[in-house]
């Protein structure tokens, strides 16, 4: 590591490990199962000695398919343990809501997209008076799977491997990596995408959307609003490696 935190250049995975971390998905389950694919024909095709695929959050909210995603992403983390979801900021408004709709926490799933998560389970989302709201509530809740719930409630904020720290939004400057607040974990912007030097690792994050995926020294950002570009974006690192893979479907 290089004095002062350790630039992407240097940066490696563990001897051995490929990693793919994917993009903030929002609903776009046609897009999830398509980079899924591209990445099982890359395995199938390279045979890398061990792998994980890391998922940086946001699965729900603003694309239509978002319970058709948690759906997925359940099955996967049960399955095998090189699949790793962590927690974005719309993943916890939507547990926030499911455990209280009237709470100051639950507002960015009503009004950031809630209305198209709740619809991908069968529910019309109806917040005109507080018995709209709370019935919309029960309704969701009698048709959300318990396993859904069981996967948001114990997602984790970050993970690392090598160089590499993977977290939703970003970390705060001048805090060790393993004392971040876990509201910066999936909140945080100004603050840590103005910051210029070198830090720990390498951190990996979505939150903030880019027409494009952003390489930097001290980062990598691969959200490219898959919900509206219809184009989901992982980073792929092997050793020194670093590259994009995309998949691509229909714009919102």
């Amino acid at each position: 590591m290089t004095t002062g935190g350790i630039s992407i250049s240097d940066a490696a995975t563990p001897d051995g490990i490929r990693l793919y971390a994917i993009g903030d998905v929002h609903g776009r389950f046609d897009l999830l199962q398509q980079m899924h694919r591209l990445i099982a024909a890359e395995i199938l095709r390279d045979q890398p000695r061990d792998w994980r695929v890391i998922h940086l959050g946001d699965y729900v909210d603003r694309g239509p398919q978002s319970a058709q995603v948690l759906d997925c992403l359940t099955k996967l983390v049960a399955r095998d343990p090189r699949y790793i979801a962590l927690m974005g900021n719309h993943d916890e408004g939507m547990l926030e809501f499911l455990t209280d709709p009237t709470a100051e926490g639950a507002r960015i799933f009503l009004n950031f997209g809630g209305v198209e998560t709740a619809q991908s389970y069968g529910v019309a989302l109806d917040e005109t008076s507080r018995a709209q709201l709370l019935e919309s509530h029960r309704l969701l809740l009698s048709a959300l799977p318990d396993k859904h719930m069981t996967l948001l409630r114990n997602l984790p904020r970050a993970v690392t491997f090598g160089d590499f720290f993977f977290c939703h939004a970003g970390v705060r400057p001048g805090v060790a990596l393993e004392a971040q607040d876990p509201h910066d974990l999936i909140w945080i912007r100004r603050a840590f995408l103005d910051h210029t030097g070198l830090l720990e690792k390498v951190i990996v994050h979505g939150h903030t959307p880019h027409d494009a995926p952003q390489l930097l020294p001290n980062r990598v950002n691969v959200d490219t609003k898959a919900f509206a570009t219809g184009r989901l974006t992982a980073l792929v690192l092997d050793g020194r490696e670093k590259r994009f893979l995309v998949s691509e479907g229909a714009r919102a």
